[in-house]
């Protein structure tokens, strides 16, 4: 397939001109090589209106076709995400059958002549998601492969579990996760004979991702590339039963007089969330029934991802009337998962009358990541009989907690007070599934991997059952998460961690803003001198290059700047430190978590200053 690099800035859409003729041509090419008659349709459409008047009557249609024929739709660590409609860089059935022809070529030269890979396909419920995945299947069947598509739409976790659970070679799941409706993505894992290491299972890392783009480039125009009509296998509903047979494992024999309320933010994630809380004994589950089914709409949402403002009001409201005791969200590919609580503490009187000012609020991703982090390594001990496996093999053999470099420094402090190693990986979780000796790993963007013997991915379903199990067995105590967090900030410090977030319409903006950071860093954080300002895609502390800076202020306060991997934003981590007496009260606690938010506010307008928002 042909795409078109215009980058004359004297080039103006309402030109006309040889530059637009020669978009129009690639355009008609596109059209005459596509797989599918809508795309086609759609397409043809697009470029009679550029093309009335020579450009001018249309001007938005002509700019509309440059962006689509500006260059392909990157093959990367994320695979593939964008909005969906023909053209090549968008997604669509040419470019996924494309990708998937890349993907069978370098699977049957990674197994060996005479070798069949085996790859496991899902998708989610999203527009076009069943299409993309049996093109994939097709394409892949036809090429040699073994392939198996599960039975219906399913969360991420369950194909990330199917990649090791069956040996497989490769997984593919087509979803755009917390995207914006318009959206669809490409995710590529590897496992079998493929990635032997411990990132069997888990999504492509370089230089998996470049090898499989250099394949994906020398593929033709999709409607030469061979698919198969039948051949494939679609597995059945005991791959489901194996993965919550896997999370069934994590129960305890702990209390369960707990009311919980659930959301799947229309996702794939509800009724799957349902059968595993009701195998590990919560019966007591009220779902946002609004919410519930699949619905690639996202109709109550304005994003779809538990991190935005509102997104998971409905499901605080119903926990409110409900007198529940735990809200748990997952995004709609359910490999996230969002935590909420009451806090009277955070409560106020002023303004509307809503669940949240009553004190309903979602923990921060850090928070919960903390909690879990402390249940899986009294999981291990207790598992374990309190061993301290190769405590001589450095820590290379000792069980290990992993976080992203943009999630809390707290995890580490709980890792050495348990005796295990602390990794800190790059952000995504296809770093930090890799960790050896994984025990427990997570990032801030409330993602967290609890059970790594099955799935070398986040998981949301895994990750609402350990946190529903903690949840119980502190209101038994008379306690609360709050009270388990007010613990963790005594044992460790109280680690306060925010997200400060631009958008941006124009991605050039993304560049040119962490460009002005670069050359003109904040020379104070909250009133504190700039200790030290690192650039990240130098490599910092033993980290391979990425796009980022890291600053630390000289009270420890840190901030780290990075565009996002799946988003138009750029994105500012920060955290600050408050120490705590061991024996501080609740009270001292509370007191010490208002001081650490004010002095967050402070950070990010010293931020929005820096970065000029």
């Amino acid at each position: 397939m042909t795409s078109l690099d215009i980058d004359d800035p004297a080039w103006e859409p309402t030109s006309g001109g040889p530059q637009l003729s020669f978009l129009l041509e690639r355009a008609e090419a596109w059209i005459r090589d596509d797989v599918d008659d809508d795309d086609k349709a759609e397409l043809r459409a697009l470029a009679d209106r550029a093309a009335e008047d020579d450009g001018a009557r249309y001007p938005g249609a002509v700019l509309e076709l440059r962006d689509r024929f500006s260059g392909t739709l990157q093959f990367g660590t994320a695979g593939l995400r964008g909005a969906m409609a023909a053209g090549p860089n968008r997604m669509n059935r040419a470019v996924v059958v494309a990708a998937a022809a890349g993907l069978g070529a370098y699977l049957a030269d990674a197994v060996g002549v005479g070798a069949t890979p085996t790859v496991v396909v899902g998708h989610d419920a999203r527009y076009r998601s069943a299409d993309f995945a049996r093109d994939t299947a097709a394409v892949l069947t036809a090429a040699g492969a073994e392939v198996m598509l599960l039975p219906a739409a399913l969360p991420t976790p369950v194909l990330a579990f199917a990649v090791r659970h069956l040996g497989a070679d490769a997984g593919v799941m087509v979803t755009a996760s917390h995207n914006p409706a318009r959206d669809n993505g490409y995710k590529v894992y590897l496992g079998g004979r493929v990635v032997t290491d411990a990132g069997q299972g888990a999504q492509i890392v370089p230089p998996y991702d470049a090898l499989i783009a250099e394949r994906i480039a020398a593929v033709g125009p999709a409607a030469a590339v061979p698919r198969a009509e039948t051949g494939w296998r679609v597995l059945g509903r005991d791959v489901v039963d194996a993965y919550l047979a896997s999370v069934r494992t994590l129960a305890d024999d702990g209390p369960r007089n707990l009311r919980i309320v659930t959301t799947s933010l229309h996702g794939v994630g509800g009724r799957v969330l349902a059968r595993a809380l009701a195998d590990a004994g919560f019966t007591d589950v009220l779902p946002v029934e609004e919410q519930l089914d699949p619905d690639p709409r996202f109709p109550t949402v304005a994003f779809p991802n538990p991190e935005e403002r509102g997104a998971i009001d409905m499901a605080i409201a119903l926990a409110s009337e409900a007198h529940a005791d735990l809200v748990i969200a997952n995004d709609p590919d359910a490999d996230r998962c969002a935590v909420a609580v009451y806090d009277p503490t955070v409560g106020t009187y002023q303004g509307a009358e809503t669940a949240r000012s009553h004190g309903w609020r979602m923990l921060h991703g850090d928070e919960v990541g903390a909690l879990l982090g402390v249940e899986a390594a009294r999981r291990y001990r207790r598992e374990t009989d309190g061993e301290r496996h190769g405590s001589r093999g450095g820590d290379a053999r000792r069980p290990t907690l992993a976080s992203s470099v943009v999630s809390s420094r707290v995890l580490a402090k709980i890792a050495s007070a348990h005796g295990f190693a602390h990794a800190t990986t790059l952000t995504g979780f296809k770093w930090i599934s890799r960790t050896p000796e994984l025990v427990f790993g997570y990032e801030e963007a409330l993602g967290y991997c609890v059970d790594p013997a099955h799935v070398r991915d986040k998981d949301g379903i895994s990750a609402a059952v350990a946190v529903a199990q903690l949840a119980a067995r502190t209101k038994a105590e008379g306690r609360t998460l709050v009270d388990a967090l007010d613990d963790v900030a005594r044992a460790h410090g109280l680690h306060v961690t925010d997200q400060l977030s631009a958008r941006f319409d124009d991605l050039d903006r993304i560049g040119e803003t962490m460009a002005r950071l670069r050359a003109h860093p904040p020379r104070t954080v909250a009133g504190a001198g700039v200790a030290r300002f690192q650039d990240l895609s130098a490599g910092v502390d033993g980290l391979p290059p990425t796009d980022g800076v890291l600053i630390v202020g000289g009270d420890g306060t840190r901030v780290i700047v990075r565009p996002s991997g799946t988003e138009p934003k750029v994105k500012c981590y920060l955290e600050v430190i408050v120490p705590v007496a061991r024996d501080a009260s609740s009270y001292q606690v509370g007191k010490a978590r208002v001081a650490a938010r004010a002095k967050l506010d402070r950070v990010k307008a010293d931020m929005r200053r820096a970065l000029g928002l």
